[in-house]
């Protein structure tokens, strides 16, 4: 690794601090030079997805998945039934779809992430969606962060030429620095959110207040079939609104994390307390276990402790702290 990278290696390379000085020196193409300059200044990039069967591959993925919904394998959907459509989503379809996964596992995708963030993507979780969401904006790391932070992105693929009253994708360029919310910062215990039917609800009101007080305007995607948008973890993205209810927007998401992370939920975690929610999840490319681990060392998933309690990494380490004490 470049002596500059290593003095900050829990920091992905396209959101480090020392950013314009390592741009020039970790041997990225100059394409791969252009994206790490859009992801590290505004959160996010397009480009083209590499695939030279993605035409066939996205005809096979809405064969499959538009009985799903009540829309015809082959030919075009009554508007009617699409207009009814809401929160129209297929996950993890990469289970029993061999086209959703190869679109999840592309080699060349996965090589620009590894290289761009500097440690090794792994392909977690696919979305498929035949409609817009109209999901207000977010930032994934409620839902997905790792420790350290930020090593986790998104991979956005438009499946049809989208129109511009079909809920297109609106981002705020340059959110991605802000701070990543948690429940500590919001006034929230986690037991509380996991009652809501939503677990990002208690940090949209800050969201809307971060946005009103940033005067960032939004922007949106217009994509054309093919076309693939990466987002950094803490970009505030979300649907815009489905002006033309009959339209389809078929699209794809592919949720990736990295090497020698610890893997957690935070909406359900305290982490001063050290209680983290650590998920169990498998890579996509392999099917095996995704290892949580810190600096390389695995750190096991909490066991069960009475009926839903769960025993946190940091009682663990007190418990093993009390025997050493006990035993001098």
């Amino acid at each position: 690794m470049d002596p500059i990278a290593q003095l900050l290696p829990g920091v992905p390379l396209v959101e480090s601090p020392l950013f314009p000085t390592l741009v020039d020196r970790v041997g990225w193409s100059d394409q791969e030079r252009e994206i790490a300059r859009q992801l590290h200044e505004r959160g996010y990039a397009v480009i083209d997805f590499p695939d030279d069967q993605l035409d066939a591959r996205i005809a096979r993925i809405k064969a499959t998945l538009a009985p799903r919904f009540g829309l015809p394998a082959h030919g075009e959907a009554d508007p009617q039934v699409v207009s009814e459509l809401a929160d129209a989503r297929v996950q993890d379809a990469w289970k029993f779809d061999e086209d959703v996964k190869a679109l999840a596992i592309n080699a060349q995708v996965l090589d620009l992430l590894t290289r761009l963030w500097g440690r090794q993507a792994h392909a977690f979780q696919t979305l498929n969606f035949p409609v817009g969401t109209q999901q207000h904006l977010h930032s994934d790391s409620v839902h997905f962060s790792s420790q350290p932070e930020r090593f986790m992105c998104g991979v956005w693929v438009a499946m049809e030429d989208l129109h511009p009253d079909s809920g297109i994708l609106e981002y705020l360029p340059g959110s991605h620095r802000w701070p990543i919310l948690s429940n500590a910062m919001v006034g929230r215990r986690a037991e509380a959110n996991r009652a809501l039917p939503s677990a990002q609800t208690p940090y949209e009101p800050v969201w809307r207040a971060m946005v009103d007080q940033s005067g960032i305007a939004k922007e949106t995607f217009l994509a054309r079939k093919g076309q693939a948008l990466i987002w950094a973890a803490n970009l505030l993205h979300g649907g815009g609104p489905r002006s033309d209810r009959s339209h389809t927007r078929w699209s794809q998401v592919t949720h990736y994390y990295f090497d020698d992370c610890l893997y957690y939920t935070p909406a359900f975690s305290e982490e001063v307390l050290g209680k983290l929610e650590l998920r169990q999840l498998r890579d996509i490319a392999t099917g095996e276990a995704l290892q949580n681990s810190y600096m390389g060392e695995a750190v096991a998933r909490p066991a069960l402790r009475n009926t839903a309690r769960k025993r946190t990494v940091w009682s663990r380490i007190k418990a093993t702290h009390k025997k050493i004490t006990n035993a001098l």
